[in-house]
């Protein structure tokens, strides 16, 4: 019962990344890929109608956590304290400002565009560096007290995972734009994701090599890596080719194979320390009890399917690329 529902906040993790990372490269390539207010409406535009259904996976990840492993989620949460309050920063400056933009058609724009940005490349690195300590070991020690001071979550590992989650999210917007976008931005997006590919590479190959000195190694996240390398390679062969729909799909998984990475590390220790003698917590400390599982198993199946199901029609209604006649939702 606890592998299910580590396995079920696996599930909805990857699903968060691998859907709402487009909106947050979008957002870091919002000034690069528009030249106007006519085309920043436009690529606004083309992440619209999925954009409040993409944040549902985390919303469903986050209550997960709270049920399932209620002593795992305090003690994360306050290791990694800094990089958390960062996240809930850009996250809501990100919602906020994507939601008002445009609510005033007279309005000065140019603040919120900014607001979107800022939001979108904190969100992201914040991601990064929160999932880089994960890797490496959240700085507690003995009863869980964090130590190190504020900045002991910045370690250049974790920066590393940081940037790294910029380039997976850049290349997941540019894409999807190169899907979605009206077709003039398709090259541009093209150019801009064929760009991204490099320093993709670059992080996964510096992230395992690492992390294979640093972290307590475990073939369970191998098949995670070579998801992920895969997934880099097919994005790249099909942008050459111009299949960027394949694209969207492989860097879609791209962006999910870092939770998958550590998701499975983690196993059977949910939660180290990155400090000698510091806090382990194994999954079944962590996890609720056998009653409080099955109760909410109850409920597992019926919110999977509603939330798959909300999914699924908003890109079946969507699947075509915005153009005149598209309600431009910011």
């Amino acid at each position: 019962m606890v592998i299910l529902w580590w396995c079920v906040l696996g599930f909805l993790t990857a699903g968060y990344f691998a859907l709402a990372g487009y909106d947050y490269g979008i957002g870091m390539l919002l000034g690069r890929l528009s030249r106007d207010e006519g085309d920043r409406r436009r690529v606004l535009g083309a992440f619209g109608p999925f954009f409040l259904a993409n944040e549902v996976w985390l919303v469903a990840a986050v209550g997960v956590l709270f049920g399932a492993f209620p002593q795992l989620e305090g003690k994360v949460f306050s290791g990694a304290y800094v990089p958390v309050v960062t996240l809930l920063l850009g996250l809501v400056t990100f919602t906020a400002a994507v939601q008002l933009r445009s609510r005033r058609p007279d309005a000065g724009r140019g603040t919120w565009t900014l607001a979107i940005t800022v939001g979108a490349w904190v969100t992201a690195v914040s991601w990064g560096v929160f999932l880089g300590n994960l890797v490496l070991g959240l700085p507690l020690d003995a009863a869980g007290v964090p130590t190190g001071g504020v900045l002991a979550a910045f370690e250049p590992y974790a920066l590393l995972w940081g940037a790294g989650f910029v380039a997976l999210f850049a290349l997941q917007g540019a894409a999807f734009l190169a899907v979605r976008a009206p077709s003039e931005f398709t090259a541009r997006a093209n150019r801009t994701a064929k760009a991204l590919l490099a320093p993709a590479f670059a992080f996964l190959v510096v992230a395992v090599g690492w992390g294979a000195f640093e972290a307590t190694a475990s073939w369970t996240v191998l098949p995670a890596i070579v998801l992920a390398f895969g997934a880099l390679g097919v994005a790249a062969a099909a942008l050459r080719a111009g299949r960027h729909r394949s694209a969207l799909i492989a860097t879609m998984v791209l962006s999910a194979s870092p939770a998958l990475a550590v998701g499975t590390l983690r196993l059977p220790d949910a939660l180290v320390s990155s400090v000698d003698g510091g806090l382990s917590l194994s999954l079944t400390e962590a996890a609720a009890s056998t009653e409080i599982l099955g109760l909410l198993s109850f409920v597992l199946l019926p919110a999977l399917v509603v939330i798959a199901a909300v999914q699924w029609v908003t890109w079946r209604r969507n699947a075509g690329r915005v153009d005149q006649r598209s309600l431009l939702h910011f």
